[in-house]
């Protein structure tokens, strides 16, 4: 049950984050640009290196590599075939781009949910091993929770529709944590998993988050913030560790 209590832990850190994103809807640019480093921080200090050290050891550099590009062009078409249903017309165009941020709240619940499971398998190797891995997904949660309503915001969708997903998207390590009492996920699989979040995480980034963040706005402001948003990421991750 130990397992679970933490895992409640990481559902708070999420829902605190994407609270303060609803609140402060009408900074979303600044959010976003945030937003923006933060989903590529997380990718690129925690889940990189994970997915290397994991996938590495029963797999060559060149397979991980590849569930990395599987990762961001997989998640590349998926975004373009939603795009091809828009039309002219605002309320089709309306519709496409909340499927889309529905779409990258989803991929961001999935990380939510591993990252319980994270949190299971540490505990069910050591106490102190649990500890370690709680902290390191505690420590990005927050901005998980950011990300998860600027993705569904960003792309028209309402603030009911953001509020839902912030719920699914801090319910899922719970989630996560409770399978882990039922079975194990298979050591070798953890790492590729993790590549191709790293792929799709950086497509995000990269397609999405920067280019709205920019958009009309202010560039320099943004541009530091995303510079923050990675460098948080990346302090906060080496620190945990």
């Amino acid at each position: 049950m130990i397992v679970l209590a933490y895992a409640f832990a990481a559902f708070l850190a999420t829902f605190i984050g994407g609270t303060f994103a609803l609140k402060f809807r009408d900074k979303l640019h600044l959010i976003l640009g945030f937003a923006a480093g933060a989903v590529a921080g997380v990718a690129l200090f925690d889940l990189l290196p994970e997915a290397i050290s994991l996938g590495t050891r029963y797999h060559t550099p060149d397979t991980v590599a590849l569930f990395i590009a599987s990762g961001l062009f997989g998640y590349l078409i998926l975004d373009r075939l939603i795009l091809l249903h828009s039309h002219d017309d605002e309320t089709h165009v309306e519709h496409s781009h909340s499927s889309r941020g529905a779409f990258g709240a989803l991929t961001l619940s999935l990380h939510s949910f591993l990252d319980g499971v994270a949190i299971g398998l540490g505990f069910q190797a050591s106490a102190a091993i649990g500890l370690v891995v709680t902290a390191a997904v505690l420590t990005h949660d927050f901005s998980d929770g950011i990300n998860t309503v600027s993705l569904v915001l960003r792309n028209h969708g309402s603030w009911k529709l953001a509020s839902r997903w912030l719920f699914a998207d801090a319910f899922a390590p719970v989630l996560g944590a409770a399978s882990t009492l039922f079975f194990a996920i298979p050591e070798q699989a953890i790492g590729l998993v993790l590549a191709v979040f790293v792929g799709s995480f950086l497509y995000l980034s990269a397609s999405d988050l920067i280019p709205e963040s920019h958009h009309r706005h202010p560039r320099v402001l943004t541009t530091v913030l995303t510079l923050l948003g990675a460098g948080v990421l990346y302090a906060v991750v080496h620190l945990a560790g």
